[in-house]
């Protein structure tokens, strides 16, 4: 992979001062990096060797490592290089956009900004490889034609997620203790201070609280525990 600033690169001040220059605005820099001389060049078997040793060929490998593409090139070494001006990162640009670039930041770092250098054989043999970097990046429109699918899919999955709580809180009561009971569809509501006793008592219920009871053992699991906001059968 590219040697990164900490330790690892061969040549790391004139690369970092280009990294921080690029940044979040790499492409304000891309312009003029890649007018440069090519005064460093490899031929595309060389890049191919080179890539095979960093990635095994992959040109739009991303393994979450900080890396990508073929060459393997940080985020900030792809902005410094001029990378995204073909895309965002190296791993959603074609193969010769790829080496386009690696051409630039073998020209600024030169052979020693590659791990994987000595492997491949990579050396500043003036060799032009003569790809042809124009169009889009290999894999860049692929989220592009994954988008419309998301975005239809996610209202509905909100929507459900919305309807659901309140299909739930028209059926249940929430506890003191945060428990949720069952609600139950009577014409009587208890209120705070109710028991079975009063309200049977109250409403005149013939039988009682065991009436009562008895009448809504569908919600009421202990006759001693009837909560505010549940709806009891009185008859």
């Amino acid at each position: 992979m590219l040697l990164n600033s900490k330790g690892k690169h061969r040549r790391p001040s004139k690369a970092t001062r280009i990294a921080t220059l690029a940044g979040v605005a790499g492409a304000a820099v891309a312009v003029p990096l890649m007018g440069a001389t090519n005064a460093s060049a490899a031929s595309v078997a060389t890049w191919d060797a080179v890539a095979q040793c960093e990635s095994g060929g992959n040109w739009s490998i991303n393994t979450g490592n900080g890396y990508y593409g073929g060459l393997q090139f940080s985020q900030s070494s792809w902005a410094a290089a001029g990378g995204t001006q073909y895309a965002s990162r190296a791993d959603l640009a074609s193969k010769d956009q790829q080496i386009a670039t690696a051409e630039k930041l073998l020209d600024l770092q030169g052979p020693g900004a590659w791990a994987c250098a000595g492997a491949g054989g990579l050396t500043n043999d003036g060799v032009d490889p003569g790809v042809n970097p124009g169009g889009s990046g290999q894999s860049e429109s692929k989220p592009e034609q994954a988008q419309p699918e998301r975005q239809a899919e996610q209202p509905t999955t909100r929507s459900e997620q919305r309807e659901a709580p309140k299909a739930e809180s028209k059926k249940t009561v929430t506890t003191p203790t945060g428990d949720k009971v069952k609600k139950g569809d009577g014409e009587y509501k208890v209120k705070a201070g109710d028991t079975l006793s009063k309200i049977a008592q109250k409403e005149d219920v013939k039988g009682g609280w065991s009436k009562l009871f008895k009448l809504n053992g569908d919600i009421v699991e202990d006759a001693n525990l009837i909560f505010p906001g549940q709806q009891l059968h009185l008859k």
